[in-house]
């Protein structure tokens, strides 16, 4: 089988999970014997771009006219059975689903954000989640509030690309949904069930967890959506060392709240930005990870970092976290604010009962993204966490380990080039 995997890669001044992930599968897919043709671009070659390719740029999301020429004689000179379609912003341009229809290959997309419908992929603004652009025909509301990259004339642009592919987007042939939660932000678009299957992504085995460690570890891009006001908030309410000690690794603009809580409290330690081996180090010396999220949050790797390494998760009750944890919480629709999901689990899951407004899933707890919610959920994850390592490992071994994921995804392949959807 040979497949053309397409990905824009973001800076790599912006550390990025989807880059991570993209060089991951196409590893794994190498090694299960899956011909790989990497058509890849990168948003740090822009700097150093000719005037006259940096003169289109503001039309390249819309068009980019130079990938569709390579695109087109990658698939002439190679004739692969998919092309498999990461991020396509801002160099290669949803305008790749056509050129390869056009070639007659069919189209797999992982969706990695919500950029279908929301200009800077989050719904998530001003500190909420935000859903205004939802079943307009154009994103006014993103323009009005620079909502991509803090920019009018960006964030206008970002719109009409979105309104100029909304048919693109429908003529895709299989869209892997990571969570049951993209699934459903899917199925709201318009794309038909049958179009969507829900594959997460994997991590690398590390082999036999080592013994549980203590305290917390919360590993995040440091911005507003990730939580990080929330869970110092939540940590604040306990004594200092009441809960061992909670490490923050990361790296963004709150970067110096985490800074001063780090100053402020001993039970505090920022690790900063972590390379592969930090990673593991920092999930070892910890029992609980938490993700902390404030945002519909698609597939957070920390996670699956932490059921790999036998370590439960601690998480806000958002996106595709309970997915990845095993909540009983069901599934809210992408946009239910935290009122809502603060009674989505409110009387806790199965087995032994929970403290109102904490979920038990099979590897970790879920609550609402509220700071009382989250500080009465810190003790108890401290508590259990012993209770719930082989269930931690065990769930990643079923449902996040690389050979069963890359298994899922070829499996995906055959099917679609078996029966395209485009016309």
């Amino acid at each position: 089988m040979r497949i053309v995997v397409a990905h824009n890669r973001y800076r790599e001044a912006q550390p990025s999970g989807e880059n991570t992930i993209v060089d991951s599968e196409i590893a794994q897919l190498t090694a299960a014997g899956v011909e790989v043709l990497p058509f890849i671009r990168s948003s740090d070659e822009i700097p150093s771009m000719s005037k006259a390719a940096k003169a289109l740029l503001p039309i390249s999301p819309i068009w980019a006219p130079r990938a569709q020429h390579d695109l087109s004689r990658l698939l002439t000179e190679h004739r692969p059975d998919v092309l498999h379609l990461h991020n396509p912003y801002p160099l290669i341009s949803p305008w790749v689903v056509r050129t390869a229809h056009r070639h007659g290959v069919p189209v797999v997309q992982t969706v990695h954000n919500y950029r279908q419908v929301c200009s800077s992929g989050i719904y998530f603004r001003d500190g909420v989640i935000c859903q205004d652009c939802k079943g307009r025909a154009l994103g006014v509301p993103a323009i009005k509030h620079r909502c991509y990259r803090d920019s009018a004339v960006q964030s206008a642009l970002m719109a009409t690309t979105l309104a100029v592919h909304r048919g693109t987007w429908r003529s895709v042939d299989r869209y892997i949904a990571l969570t049951s939660a993209i699934a459903d932000h899917l199925s709201d678009y318009g794309i038909p069930d049958e179009r969507i299957v829900v594959k997460p992504n994997s991590v690398p085995d590390p082999g036999r967890p080592a013994p549980l460690g203590d305290g917390f570890l919360y590993m995040a891009r440091l911005s507003p959506e990730k939580g990080v006001d929330l869970l110092l908030d939540a940590w604040r309410r306990h004594p200092v060392g009441a809960l061992g000690t909670l490490r923050m690794a990361g790296d963004g603009e709150l970067r110096p709240l985490v800074e001063a809580a780090a100053a402020e409290r001993p039970d505090v330690v920022y690790l900063g930005q972590l390379d592969r081996a930090g990673v593991q180090a920092a999930v070892e010396a910890s029992a609980v990870v938490i993700a902390a999220a404030m945002w519909h949050d698609v597939l957070p790797t920390v996670i699956i970092e932490a059921l790999a390494n036998g370590r439960p998760v601690l998480g806000t009750a958002l996106g595709g976290i309970p997915y990845l944890v095993g909540a009983d919480a069901p599934h809210e629709p992408a946009g239910t604010g935290p009122a809502e999901n603060a009674s989505a689990v409110a009387g806790g899951g199965g087995g032994s009962p929970m403290p109102t407004g904490i979920a038990l899933g099979e590897a970790g707890w879920v609550v609402a993204p509220e700071p009382a919610a989250l500080a009465a959920a810190l003790p108890v994850a401290r508590a259990g966490a012993s209770g719930l390592t082989l269930a931690a490992r065990a769930r990643y071994e079923r449902t996040f380990h690389p050979d069963v994921v890359t298994k899922q995804l070829i499996d995906i392949y055959a099917g679609v080039a078996r029966t395209p959807n485009h016309v």
